[in-house]
């Protein structure tokens, strides 16, 4: 019997999958001849410690080992986390890009910009024209397409401080002295 569906292999998965903390967020079944592949990737809102993959790709391996679907051919079992090249499709995709630099394309064009804030169906945008930082409300429902950019240079604090600030991993400002955290001192106080 050849490797399952990939709607198959969703309907396995789903539960352990969530149950585990993580998203599944793309499955991808290859029959090739009598050795066929099994692609699952996965991603979660604070990001993926690799080392808790193979634990992961074990527990999958023995819930694809406890239904005859997958019978007797042989098949490679991949467990992985989205590249930086996936399209951002989902809300969620938009919240963990926070702070990242995307392409985005439009009905009416392509721009470069920072991720913002997600606010429901729309994400702020920071965008740099004429030497300007400004930044723009786009509804999700208007993306073509969008996909994370490689940056070489890290961004400046003014860019971060506009895209709302940096999130968990994002990428810190290239000058962070100008970064200042103060606190009002309270009333009273001799501070």
């Amino acid at each position: 019997m050849p490797v399952p569906s990939k709607e198959r292999v969703v309907e396995l998965l789903g539960d352990l999958v969530r149950e585990r903390g993580y998203d599944l967020e793309d499955v991808n079944v290859v029959a090739a001849g009598k050795h066929s592949a099994v692609r699952i990737m996965v991603d979660r809102e604070e990001g993926i410690d690799l080392d808790a993959l193979p634990d992961l790709s074990r527990e999958i391996s023995d819930a694809f080992d406890a239904v005859p679907d997958f019978g007797e051919a042989p098949y490679t079992l991949e467990v992985t986390t989205p590249g930086i090249d996936r399209p951002l499709t989902e809300a969620r995709h938009w919240r963990r890009a926070r702070g990242r630099k995307v392409r985005i394309e439009l009905a009416e064009g392509k721009l470069d910009a920072r991720v913002g804030v997600l606010d429901g169906d729309s994400v702020t945008v920071v965008i740099k024209e004429k030497g300007i930082l400004s930044t723009r409300s786009i509804l999700l429902e208007d993306v073509v397409k969008a996909v994370v950019q490689v940056e070489f240079s890290k961004p400046t604090a003014e860019e971060m401080d506009l895209a709302g600030g940096v999130v968990g991993s994002r990428p810190s400002p290239a000058n962070t002295d100008e970064i200042v955290d103060v606190e009002a001192p309270e009333e009273g106080s001799d501070k």
